[in-house]
């Protein structure tokens, strides 16, 4: 609407200069030049392969503190639901140990608390008095997104899988205005045999279904990674995360805001570090959690247990 108006205004303005022959007092209108776009860098695919496995095999644990933002979109209803912004802490430990606390503000009590160990999932939730169980690879829908969330998305968001040496990776540079200057690595890995007479591209290996594993952004303004799109067995993108405010911690760095989406699971969660140390050893009985007593078991098949005595 500001836009119409600014042109109606322009548009009036040289019609009242034709009927007045030149007598309307013209206003200069000094512009001061922007700031140029900073210059595109340029890398070659294997040095990119190489920044982002020293970048994946830079950090083993983390202790952080942070914010937490869980935005779930329910497809059933079309009802967006922003949940409140928390405080919370984060212990991820390699390969596979994650612990995340989300904390009430002001009085600093727990709202949730739960726990991986890459092979099982604990959740309690204090409000409820219930204590959650499941397998860390349950892939489980509900129709409440919030029940989605699973320690393990967090893990595959924090540590980096490392590009094995010879994996076939593809290599594009991306340079259209509505996607913006990055380059991509594409890593392909080969799937199920493809079934006797299947469609395939002629002189294609009819023995081999080529898969994408992931996609890696990286912004050609500092070649920072700024995105790591991770997809399943049948060809969906299952983690879509978004890494930005690259800064020093230490001899390393990290990504101040990391944005996780998960299209199939419903939901969005934005992580703001707050303080970060990294690689400082973690007692493996902080990724520990027994159930609290008198609290509900609940299990993940959706199986409710007596209260634990």
């Amino acid at each position: 609407m500001r836009r119409q108006s600014a042109f109606g205004f322009t548009a009036i303005g040289a019609i009242l200069a034709l009927f007045t022959g030149g007598c309307a007092v013209s206003k200069k209108i000094v512009r001061h030049p922007g700031h140029p776009p900073a210059p595109l860098l340029s890398a070659t695919k294997q040095q990119l392969v190489t920044q982002y496995n020293r970048q994946a095999g830079a950090i083993t644990s983390i202790n952080a503190a942070v914010s937490l933002k869980l935005t779930a979109g329910s497809e059933y209803t079309g009802v967006i639901k922003q949940y409140h912004e928390v405080n919370g802490f984060i212990l991820a430990q390699k390969p596979s140990s994650i612990r995340v606390i989300g904390q009430a503000p002001v009085v600093g009590t727990n709202i949730f608390d739960m726990v991986s160990d890459g092979q099982t999932f604990h959740i309690f939730i204090p409000s409820k008095s219930e204590f959650i169980v499941g397998p860390a690879n349950l892939d489980r829908r509900s129709n409440q997104p919030i029940e989605n969330l699973r320690p393990q998305h967090l893990v595959d968001a924090i540590f980096w899988t490392p590009i094995a040496p010879g994996a076939p990776v593809l290599f594009e540079s991306t340079d259209a205005r509505s996607v913006g200057h990055y380059y991509v690595l594409t890593l392909i890995h080969a799937g199920e045999p493809a079934a006797p007479g299947g469609e395939a591209a002629a002189g294609a290996d009819q023995s081999t279904n080529w898969q994408i594993e992931r996609k890696v952004w990286f912004d050609r303004q500092n070649l920072s990674v700024s995105r790591v799109e991770i997809y399943d067995a049948e060809g969906s993108v299952a983690s879509d995360v978004h890494y930005s405010g690259w800064s020093a911690f230490g001899a390393t760095t990290y990504p101040r805001q990391i944005t996780l989406e998960r299209p199939a699971n419903d939901y969005q969660l934005q992580i703001g570090i707050n303080r970060l140390t990294v690689d400082a050893p973690i007692p493996a009985d902080k990724f520990v959690m027994k159930q609290p007593p008198g609290s509900k078991l609940v299990q993940a098949n959706g199986a409710t247990m007596e209260p634990h005595p």
